[in-house]
C-alpha cells in the first residue's frame, strides 16, 4: 500500500509527532506507515484522511501486489 502522508504533512506544515498526537498513535507508528512497513487500521486511515480533509483514497492507494 502506498500513501501520501509525508506529502500531506509537508503541505500542512506538520511533523510526524504532530500527526501522531492528533491521531492518538506514536510517532514511530506514523514513521512506519509512511515507509510502508505498517498498514494502518481502517479507523486510523480514516482519522488521518479526516485530519487532512481528503478522502481516504487520496491518501492511501493499493498497489497491484496488495
Amino acid at each position: 500500500m502506498k500513501n501520501r502522508i509525508k506529502v500531506e504533512r509537508a503541505e500542512n506544515d506538520m511533523t510526524q509527532a504532530d500527526l501522531a498526537s492528533k491521531t492518538g498513535v506514536s510517532r514511530q507508528s506514523i514513521n512506519a506507515i509512511e515507509k510502508g512497513k505498517y498498514v494502518p487500521s481502517t479507523v486510523l486511515a480514516m482519522k488521518i484522511a479526516r485530519l487532512f480533509k481528503k478522502p481516504v483514497e487520496d491518501i492511501f492507494t493499493l498497489e497491484d501486489t496488495d
